[in-house]
């Protein structure tokens, strides 16, 4: 029998599909936006008690636009509920299939075509690019299934289009009735034409780098269990969410029962008439492990590799397997610990190693990475890796407050790429606590007549309510997760430190519509008590929800969170001020947070080492 926490298998997707046939669930127009893994309750997971194996499943009718959200107990061959969805609440991912006829349906506007023909641009070298609509409270959209459109001109297949934005033309698509409920033509704004240049030839000073592991890696890998040093961890993946990290411990002890980046949303800054509406949350409106990358031996990762694969389902229901979606290795990160001593004349170095677990999506124009990395003295790390090509505007003119000209006449809009880390914690134990430290001063008086001394102030975050707080960068903020029941040598209770980047929130106004639906980018940290249904920060049918869902939800209950089971939700991410580097393509740009242990050990435990042979040293 397989762990309950192990990932879909196609077998089970065909079960699944065979099971909503048999019980009259499909029809020709029935597509499938989702399928995962239902996980069961963490006490039982933790108990080894036996539980049967279930899936969500979710059903768009393209016809109708109706969605259905499907339970099946696979163990039992059955399906156990089929639940209407109410469209105004929240409409179903977007498909593919939806993206790939935009096209078709705006060939049959006169509004569109007379817009092309203004602009002397055949429309066949015209791309659209269709994007989630979100909800404006538009009386003609409530209830549809929506999505809005910008174009590029593509005059050469061979182009990147992203630098030819036809800038001042929208249109908005009614998906299921296919067709333009609107075509706004603001302006005739000039297309930017000077060529992205992207495949330049390569500079030839650079030699080699060769990653070698004569004696192979230090890791093992069973049945999707991770062995490394003494961490060892699960191995899951869901086609929302994209790679996840499953009970994860050192040295036998519990340290986090599932990481997972469970939100992001992109807002745009650009309050022009043609893009005021642009912002993206790319995890549930698009479910962006859909495009995860098949990563290539050498360029995306180097050294002794371990892929997994990564199995997901198509929209008519059938397997469809992403191979090598994940990749495991290790790598050399410079010096772990090292001591030069005046008077025992000791001189000693040791080298710090990290394992990487890692996966990339390419969503539109942006490519992203994220990366797990296990250290030798217990850390963990998120990095998130932002690339790809900055979304293009024709540039208004000297001045313009909310974009940066990056080449001639192209403009790209400011917007942020804001996080939600999912971290269900189990500090030695599943009863955890979360303490917000800060660095703080003294002032002179009789306990501190030199004015030298500074302290720190530790408070105890009790409800939910208590639990939304933001960074301080300039009082070195961290939260620390600790076990109360549970103490170091010295009568310190175990824990482990999240130490946030601190960069801005979200930053657009308390009154918008996004402020409303990513309510989770307004807080660095979140705290609730675990519940195993609440998984999406954002909610739970995001696209064109009208906001409220998820964390503003949940914690409205304020429940206790000292001492008991709880849930993380970290926001990080990045404040995009594009810059001409950044054209046409951008290099990496870099977003994460640490969770260091903090009284987690009794001393150093990365004593033991070992040096660095001779061969490894030249």
């Amino acid at each position: 029998m397989s762990h309950p926490l192990a990932r879909i298998t196609a077998d089970e997707i065909n079960q699944a599909r065979g099971l909503l046939a048999a019980a009259g669930a499909l029809a020709a127009s029935t597509r499938f936006a989702y399928l995962g893994l239902v996980e069961p309750e963490k006490s039982l997971v933790l108990a080894g008690e036996p539980v049967p194996r279930e899936v969500r499943v979710l059903l768009l009718d393209r016809d109708t636009g109706l969605g259905r959200d499907c339970r099946i107990d696979l163990t039992a061959g059955a399906v156990t509920a089929i639940a209407e969805l109410d469209p105004v609440a929240g409409q179903m991912p977007i498909l593919d299939e939806e993206f790939m006829v935009i096209e078709e349906i705006l060939a049959e506007s006169p509004e569109w075509l007379a817009a092309l023909d203004k602009r002397g641009l055949p429309v066949e070298e015209v791309r659209a690019c269709p994007l989630s609509a979100g909800n404006f409270g538009y009386p003609d959209e409530g209830g549809k299934r929506m999505i809005r459109v910008l174009a590029f001109h593509q005059p050469d297949p061979a182009e990147l289009v992203w630098a030819y934005p036809i800038d001042g033309l929208v249109a908005y698509v009614d998906l299921t009735g296919r067709t333009a409920l609107a075509v706004h033509d603001h302006e005739n704004a000039p297309i930017p034409r000077e060529k992205a240049e992207w495949d330049v030839p390569p500079r030839e000073t650079l030699r080699p780098i060769e990653i070698t592991q004569p004696d192979g890696p230090s890791f093992s890998v069973e049945d999707d269990v991770v062995s490394w040093e003494k961490w060892r961890l699960r191995i899951g993946f869901d086609m929302r969410e994209g790679l996840i990290l499953n009970q994860i411990s050192y040295d036998g002890r519990p340290i986090v029962y599932r990481a997972s980046i469970a939100e992001m949303v992109v807002p745009y800054a650009d309050p022009s008439p043609a893009r005021f509406w642009q912002n993206y949350f790319d995890i549930g409106e698009y479910l962006f492990a859909r495009y995860t990358n098949s990563l290539e031996l050498g360029c995306d990762c180097l050294g002794e590799i371990h892929y997994f694969d990564a199995t997901l389902i198509d929209e008519r229901g059938a397997p469809r397997v992403i191979p090598n979606a994940i990749c495991l290795h290790e790598e050399d990160y410079g010096v772990v610990w090292k001591h030069t001593d005046l008077f025992n004349e000791m001189s000693e170095t040791r080298r710090q190693r990290r394992l990487v677990i890692s996966f990339f999506v390419t969503i539109g124009n942006y490519d992203y990475g994220f990366y797990w990395y296990l250290y030798l003295d217990g850390t963990i790390q998120l990095e998130a890796k932002a690339t790809g090509v900055v979304f293009t505007s024709a540039y208004p003119g000297a001045g313009y407050p909310y974009a940066t000209e990056i080449a001639p006449g192209l403009g790209a809009p400011f917007h942020q790429h804001l996080f939600s880390a999912r971290l269900d914690m189990t500090v030695d134990g599943v009863r955890n606590a979360v303490d917000e430290i800060d660095a703080v001063r003294v002032p002179v008086g009789p306990d501190n007549p030199y004015g030298n001394a500074f302290a720190r102030r530790t408070t105890r975050l009790a409800s939910e309510s208590q639990g939304q707080r933001v960074a301080e960068p300039a009082a070195g903020r961290v939260w620390g997760i600790v076990n109360p029941e549970v103490t170091n040598r010295l009568g310190q209770p175990v824990g482990y430190a999240l130490h946030p980047a601190g960069l801005p929130l979200l930053l657009a106004d308390e009154s918008s519509s996004i402020h409303a639906r990513a309510a989770f980018a307004t807080k660095h940290l979140w705290v609730t008590r675990y519940s195993p249904d609440e998984r999406y920060p954002a909610g739970d049918l995001v696209n064109q929800s009208p906001g409220g869902g998820g964390l503003p939800a949940w914690t409205a209950a304020d429940r206790s969170i000292d001492g008991e089971d709880i849930v993380l939700w970290h926001t990080f991410g990045l404040t995009h001020f594009p810059r001409p580097e950044d054209w046409p393509i951008m290099p990496v740009d870099y977003a994460g947070f640490t969770l260091k242990p903090y009284g987690f050990f009794d001393r150093n435990p990365a004593l033991d080492v070992p040096r660095s042979t001779a061969r490894h040293c030249h």
